[in-house]
């Protein structure tokens, strides 16, 4: 599957600069686009991926200014790998990340902190406090 971008404001506006683009990684398609379209609601624009590949193919496609990584990928490498990458990368090691999981152990949400996780999020989740977060990451 190749990486989704969905912009509301046209496809040049991608290209334009324009702030907000949220990188949302997820192995579960009904979340990606709930999130997806509740984040295009609010004005931000999303790229799309299921999966570490297509999420590492979309950073190198272009800038975002937040990812939003599932912890548990349903593949070997998890969201944590992701992080990892993304953090040991000069390009997007300052990338803001929020982990979001099913999974709620202390260790895990550590392991995420220790990874550079600005946010940890657990499923299920308020579409609003998901907004509210990225919102307050980002300044806006």
């Amino acid at each position: 599957m190749n990486p989704t971008l969905v912009d509301p404001g046209g496809a040049d506006s991608y290209a334009r600069g324009m702030e907000g683009r949220i990188l949302l990684v997820d192995d579960e398609p009904y979340i990606l686009k709930i999130l997806s379209f509740k984040l295009r609601q609010e004005g931000l624009v999303t790229v799309e991926a299921r999966s570490v590949d297509e999420a590492l193919r979309c950073l190198e496609n272009g800038p975002v200014d937040l990812a939003l990584l599932d912890v548990n990928l349903g593949t070997p490498l998890s969201g944590f790998d992701l992080a990892r990458m993304i953090r040991d990368n000069s390009r997007t090691a300052a990338l803001p990340i929020i982990m979001l999981t099913a999974r709620d152990f202390v260790a895990d949400i550590r392991q995420g902190h220790e990874i550079g996780a600005a946010g940890y999020i657990t499923k299920p989740f308020s579409i609003a406090d998901v907004v509210d977060r990225i919102r307050s990451i980002l300044g806006a």
